[in-house]
């Protein structure tokens, strides 16, 4: 097992002096937190991480949860897990005062969610569902709805759920089949089934709370028909006690990884008994869900990150106590004893990859979660719409890099150890098991992809870009004033033009009507997009590692990390930026090979 899963050193940095979390907490919002409670925020959630998450991330892995006689059971741990996150106050942390919240910044949040996920990602998507279905009822809910389930479900005592995806449906909720009939007692019957929904029933929680989409019966076809329910496994009758609400876990599914999160098949309505109450008005249920959805998508992103940093930790561990070979400069000498592994250039890439793939996706991560608290809280119009445009054409990328590039670091931890990455004696297999699952979690890459091309820059009409492109300029204006970032400049300012360029291509082809061609790749322009995104990130962090260096006169380890900082961005720049040349190829290209009908023979 490692010693070290996550930097509290990086997340201060991205907290501090990357994206000024002063500047935050200065809003009348916030007054309530300052800087010294923001570190006992993450002292805190180090603290519930080495009780009740890291020590059991391979031990919770190896029990699995198990389903017989219709009860669903996991590991202990993780009950005391939830309850200690429920009187920490961890699962409303971002919630308004007057919903029973702390009224924490995003950032903040994320922060003490990294850390957290980075010791066990699993389990930290139980109170993740809840925080997640709780914020939907205080949102859109009536006032009885909230009294009811709000309190209890922060608390930690009733889970919550997001309950979307139907057998026939998968992600194409517009095909959703599950109805909801009105009574004229309130409440509404509801019937259908929902498949993959995580942490939706388990022994150990008094109740569970799905946020269900269904169609009210008469409601228009497509996703304009869809409607959001509370339907509890359990609801109160007449007197205040909690009786069977007719929802039935029909199994749970046998997943590659994250063992620790049950994935349920339930059915509602099986004997026309199941209960459910309309969230806000009719047949807007989806418009509401986005708000879950999209935090879920950070979250997600945010997960693939802390996953990712906990395999680059156990592969670095492993790289500096494992001796092997020496170096090419001393193969003749073979009275030299084996250097170790980490001296071989070939493992610092592949450590310099991973180092740059989780810091560069964090500090994405950070910078979505900065925007969403600017646009909460500022009184400027004007303003709140440039941060809501910013965060809305960045979260499709904040959950698909740190989670298709969390994969490869992963991956390339596992190259670190040779043979012994393949094994259970080390954890880099289950990291990779773990983490493959965040590149399918609300929304795959190919779905965040088209919602990036098709809705967030050509729905725009490119006005989304221009607001990127001149948060952008901010951070080359900075960087251009030390000589040794300029060259880091000019080839970021090059993939702008050429980010400019591809748009243009793929743009011109849907004003031509040819937009099966236009979004056939729209998983590779997301790769491109996220790597221009990315070296933004990386050379955002070196400007500012490099101003404290010429400011501040860093000493030791904080000199160290600084250098540190500079040294991963010119990796970047380096090694992974210049992989846009060949995306840029085929994206300019005009070959059909994709959207051209052929005979399904020529493709088997």
């Amino acid at each position: 097992m490692a010693k070290k899963y996550i930097s509290i050193e990086n997340l201060k940095f991205l907290l501090n002096e990357v994206f000024n979390i002063e500047e935050v907490l200065e809003s009348p919002y916030y007054a309530e937190t300052d800087t010294e409670a923001v570190n006992m925020i993450l002292d805190a959630a180090v603290d519930i991480s080495d009780r009740h998450l890291f020590p059991f991330y391979t031990e919770i892995d190896r029990a699995d949860h198990t389903f017989e006689d219709g009860k669903v059971t996991i590991h202990p741990e993780i009950i005391k897990y939830i309850k200690a996150m429920g009187e920490a106050g961890f699962i409303g942390g971002s919630f308004s005062f007057e919903h029973g919240g702390q009224q924490l910044p995003q950032m903040v949040t994320a922060a003490s969610g990294a850390i957290m996920s980075a010791a066990n990602n699993g389990v930290v998507m139980f109170t993740g569902l809840t925080a997640g279905s709780a914020h939907l009822i205080a949102s859109f809910g009536s006032k009885e709805l909230k009294e009811k389930y709000t309190g209890k479900m922060l608390s930690s005592e009733w889970q919550g759920t997001m309950a979307l995806t139907e057998p026939q449906a998968g992600s194409s909720l517009s095909d959703i089949v599950s109805s909801a009939t009105p009574t004229d007692q309130g409440h509404y019957k509801l019937k259908g089934q929902k498949i993959f929904i995580s942490s939706g029933d388990y022994e150990g929680t008094e109740n569970v709370v799905h946020l269900m989409l269904a169609r009210i019966d008469g409601a228009p076809l497509g996703t304009k028909g869809i409607s959001l329910f509370v339907v509890p496994k359990l609801r109160e009758d007449e007197n205040g006690n909690l009786i069977d609400n007719d929802v039935t876990t029909a199994g749970v599914y046998h997943k590659m990884g994250q063992k620790s999160t049950p994935a349920v098949h339930y059915i509602a309505g099986d004997n026309d008994n199941c209960h459910g109450w309309l969230v806000g008005e009719p047949n807007k249920g989806l418009s509401y869900m986005f708000q879950m959805m999209n935090e879920a998508r950070l979250g997600v992103g945010l997960m693939g990150a802390a996953i990712a940093s906990a395999a680059y930790y156990a592969s670095l561990e492993y790289a500096n106590e494992r001796p092997q070979g020496r170096k090419i400069s001393e193969q003749s000498a073979k009275d030299k004893p084996q250097t170790f592994i980490i001296n071989h250039a070939d493992v610092k890439r592949m450590l310099l990859f991973q180092k740059s793939v989780v810091e560069g996706g964090l500090s994405l991560i950070f910078e979505c979660s900065r925007y969403a608290d600017l646009e909460m809280t500022t009184e400027d119009e004007t303003a709140r719409k440039r941060y809501k445009g910013l965060l809305d054409l960045l979260t499709p990328v904040a959950k698909t890099f740190p989670a298709e590039y969390g994969i490869k670091s992963v991956s390339e931890g596992m190259q670190c150890l040779g043979g012994f990455g393949y094994t259970t004696d080390f954890p880099l297999e289950q990291h990779y098991r773990d983490i493959r699952i965040t590149s399918i979690y609300e929304g795959t890459t190919g779905i965040q992809s088209l919602d990036l091309l098709a809705r967030k820059i050509m729905g725009t009409g490119g006005k989304s870009l221009m607001l990127l492109a001149e948060e952008v300029k901010k951070v080359t204006d900075e960087a251009s004033t030390y000589d040794d970032l300029k060259k880091y400049v000019t080839a970021l300012q090059e993939k702008l033009q050429d980010l400019q360029k591809v748009t243009q291509q793929l743009g011109g082809m849907a004003m031509q009507g040819k937009m099966e061609l236009a979004l056939a790749d729209a998983t590779l322009y997301m790769e491109f997009f996220s790597l221009i995104v990315i070296s933004w990130q990386w050379l955002k962090q070196a400007t500012v590692a490099k101003k404290a260096m010429v400011t501040g006169n860093p000493e030791g380890e904080k000199l160290k990390f600084y250098e540190s900082k500079i040294h991963t961005m010119r990796y970047f720049f380096s090694y992974e930026l210049p992989k846009t040349l060949g995306l840029m190829t085929r994206l300019m290209d005009k070959d059909d090979t994709l959207t051209v009908e052929v005979e399904k023979e020529l493709i088997v």
